[in-house]
C-alpha cells in the first residue's frame, strides 16, 4: 500500500463516523492522532475533516513541512489568532464540530466557545479505536523498534555493573539504543534496583547497584514514530537467591500462560485474568497491582488495555500490537516484571521481542 492511500483510507474511515458522532466535522489537534491521520509531525496544527474537506491548519514554521508530509490535506495558514480560527471553520462550512474531549484543555475550550455559530460536541474517543488494528507498515516499524530494544537489552549484563548508579545505567542504555538506530527512546528508561525494584515506574536515581540487588530494566526504542516496550528483571550476582528465583519463576509462568492461552476475540478482562489467576493461586494476588498490559504504537500506552476493570465489550483482535507485562512486587523490597511486545494473530499472540530471560548478572 502506498503512503498516500494509507492516509486517504484513514480520512475515509473518519468520514464514515461523522453521522454516528452527529457532527458535520471533527477537529483533531492531539499530536498522535494528528500524525496518524495525516503524517504531519510538527508540534502545532489542527486537522478538520468534513464530508468533503480535509484541511490542515498550522503556523508559518510548518507551512512547507505540512505540504510535504500531509499532501492529502488542504493547507490553511493559521497564525493562532481567534479571527483565523473563525475563518478556518467558516471556510469548511461546519456548524456542529466534534472535538477530542480527552485532549482539549479548559483554556482551549474557552477559546473555541468564542467562535460564533459553531456547536462543539465533545467526543470521548475519536481516532483511538481506529488505531488499534495496525497496518503492515505500522507493524514493520514496531518490529524494527523491537529489534533495537532486544539487542540493547541483551547488553544489560555487561552494562549494568555493581557500583554504577541507576541513572548511569539508564544513560548507557539510551546511548546504546541511539547508536543501534533508534530515533528516540520510546519513554524514559526505568532502572530500579534493590529497594526501588517494587516501584513499577521508578525514576532512575543516584542509588548505586549492589551485589544481591534485584534489578528491573524497562525500556523501548522509537522508529518512524512507532515504539517498543520490553522489561527484564535481573539479580546482581552469579546465582539468584532461592526466594528471588522462585518469584521470578512465578512471574515467568504467568507471562507464559498468557502467551499460551490468549486468543483473538477474548475479553480484555479474561486475558488479564489468565496471569492474575497464576499469582492468586501462588498467594501473590495482592502483589500484582497493575494491569497485564496495553496497546502500543505511536503512543507508548494506547488502547486496548488489559485490566480487571476493562469493559465486558472490549476484546483483543487480530492485528493489535500489545504488551504482556505481569509483575510481582513485595513490600519487603523485591520487585520482578517481565514484559514483551506482541502481535495478536489468528492463532494467538506472536512475540515481537525475544531477548533472553536470564536473571543472573555475574
Amino acid at each position: 500500500m502506498t503512503r498516500p492511500s494509507i492516509f486517504q483510507k484513514r480520512i475515509t474511515a473518519v468520514r464514515q463516523k461523522l453521522a454516528a458522532w452527529e457532527v458535520d466535522g471533527v477537529l483533531i489537534s492531539s499530536p498522535t492522532n494528528r500524525r496518524w491521520l495525516s503524517g504531519f509531525t510538527g508540534s502545532n496544527g489542527q486537522l478538520l475533516i468534513t464530508a468533503n474537506r480535509a484541511i490542515i491548519a498550522t503556523d508559518y514554521r510548518y507551512f512547507t513541512q505540512a505540504k510535504r508530509q500531509a499532501p492529502d490535506f488542504t493547507l490553511f495558514k493559521h497564525q493562532r489568532t481567534l479571527e483565523e480560527t473563525r475563518n478556518f471553520l467558516a471556510e469548511a462550512g461546519v456548524q456542529r464540530v466534534g472535538i477530542e474531549a480527552k485532549h482539549t484543555t479548559l483554556e482551549q475550550m474557552a477559546e473555541l466557545d468564542e467562535v460564533e455559530n459553531v456547536a462543539w460536541v465533545p467526543l470521548r474517543q475519536t481516532l483511538e479505536p481506529m488505531r488499534m488494528i495496525k497496518t503492515a507498515v505500522e507493524i514493520e516499524a514496531i518490529q524494527k523498534a523491537c529489534a533495537i530494544t532486544d539487542a540493547v537489552m541483551g547488553q544489560v549484563p555487561h552494562l549494568a555493573q555493581v557500583g554504577m548508579t541507576e541513572a548511569e545505567v539508564a544513560w548507557e542504555l539510551e546511548k546504546a539504543m541511539r547508536q543501534a538506530g533508534a530515533e528516540a527512546v520510546a519513554f524514559d528508561i526505568i532502572v530500579s534496583s534493590g529497594p526501588n525494584s517494587p516501584l513499577p515506574h521508578h525514576h532512575p536515581g543516584s542509588r548505586r547497584l549492589q551485589v544481591g540487588d534485584p534489578l528491573i530494566v524497562d525500556m523501548g526504542a522509537q522508529v518512524d514514530g512507532y515504539r517498543s516496550d520490553v522489561t527484564r528483571s535481573f539479580y546482581l550476582d552469579k546465582k539468584a537467591s532461592v526466594p528471588y528465583f522462585e518469584l521470578y519463576s512465578l512471574v515467568l509462568r504467568a507471562q507464559t500462560a498468557v502467551f499460551q492461552n490468549a486468543k483473538p476475540g477474548m475479553n480484555l478482562k479474561e486475558v488479564d485474568a489468565i496471569a492474575r489467576g497464576v499469582f492468586e493461586q501462588a498467594g501473590h494476588g495482592e502483589h500484582f497491582g497493575h494491569g497485564l498490559g496495553h496497546g502500543i504504537g505511536l503512543d507508548i500506552h494506547e488502547d486496548p488495555f488489559f485490566s480487571p476493570r476493562a469493559s465486558e465489550e472490549d476484546t483483543v483482535e487480530v492485528g493489535m500490537v500489545v504488551t504482556i507485562e505481569p509483575g510481582c512486587y513485595l513490600p519487603s523490597g523485591v520487585g520482578i516484571r517481565l514484559e514483551d511486545t506482541a502481535l495478536m494473530m489468528d492463532e494467538g499472540l506472536l512475540p515481537l521481542t525475544h531477548c533472553l530471560k536470564q536473571p543472573n548478572i555475574p
